[in-house]
């Protein structure tokens, strides 16, 4: 598909459209990525949230939800896709925690007042809105006075969309290789989960992609009147690469996501 402007309506729409085939994955535990890698990460990542209003911004079928519940936090979870919230409000019925989905945007947090939440967290989700300025300045406006936004995203510095491995002649990961880091043409991107058995014979996961610097990242961080607390790249665990050789390039080359604590002043 050609590069073209999109809008919240094609995301909502594309997420709709992945809802059963990534949820699936999901629960058949083939997303490893993150099981193995970034959300162990991102909960080491996190401050103290037990006993917290927190609202999780682009939710997807609520798995992170939960898991965001599981440590004592009082859950609310947004997004887009009708179909992603109806199968966490299914999941909630059939294990339930407290935890509240709305379909909504982190874009127009319309469901909240201002100064409603201790805590705002997003695993991979604001990257893939239209607008990140505006949705860290509703974060902000929902959001008490040093309340924190924590949020993962893809490292815009190494996932790029020209970026490509590099390998010896014997198949050895030797480095990644970025490039057009400056385009911020939006496109739809195609991926699988890599280590799904079915591999190529799944229909490829179609998203809207909105590439931006790391510099559009945090200086819109700033402009919403956040302080930036910490930024880590994390990596996999030794031990992690150890039982899964695949993990290994991302220990040794490059980060796949970046992580940004930042607390409203």
């Amino acid at each position: 598909m050609a590069d073209r402007i999109f809008e919240e309506a094609d995301v909502a729409s594309a997420w709709d459209r992945n809802a059963a085939l990534w949820a699936s994955g999901v629960e058949a535990g083939f997303d490893l990525y993150r099981e193995l890698y970034t959300l162990p990460a991102f909960l080491a990542f996190l401050p103290q949230i037990e006993g917290l209003r927190v609202i999780d911004l682009g939710c997807g079928e609520g798995s992170n939800t939960r898991r965001f519940a599981s440590l004592g936090a009082r859950m609310t979870g947004i997004d887009l896709s009708e179909e992603m919230i109806r199968r966490a409000r299914r999941e909630e019925k059939h294990r339930p925690l407290g935890v509240r989905y709305e379909v909504c945007s982190f874009s127009n947090i319309e469901i909240a007042e201002a100064e409603s939440y201790d805590g705002a967290l997003s695993t991979l989700a604001l990257m893939d809105g239209p607008d990140f300025g505006l949705a860290v300045r509703e974060a902000h406006r929902v959001l008490v006075p040093g309340g924190r936004l924590c949020f993962s995203i893809l490292h815009p510095c190494f996932i790029t969309r020209a970026a490509a491995w590099l390998r010896a002649a014997d198949g050895a990961y030797t480095g990644l290789k970025v490039g057009h880091y400056f385009d911020r043409a939006p496109f739809v991107e195609q991926w699988r989960f890599g280590k799904h058995p079915e591999g190529r014979r799944l229909r490829p996961f179609e998203v809207p992609r909105f590439p931006r610097t790391l510099s559009d990242y945090v200086n819109a961080v700033c402009a919403a009147g956040f302080r930036i607390t910490g930024i880590e790249e994390p990596r996999p665990e030794e031990t992690a690469c150890a039982a899964h050789p695949w993990l290994s390039r991302w220990r040794r080359h490059a980060p796949l996501v970046l992580f940004v604590s930042a607390v409203k002043a």
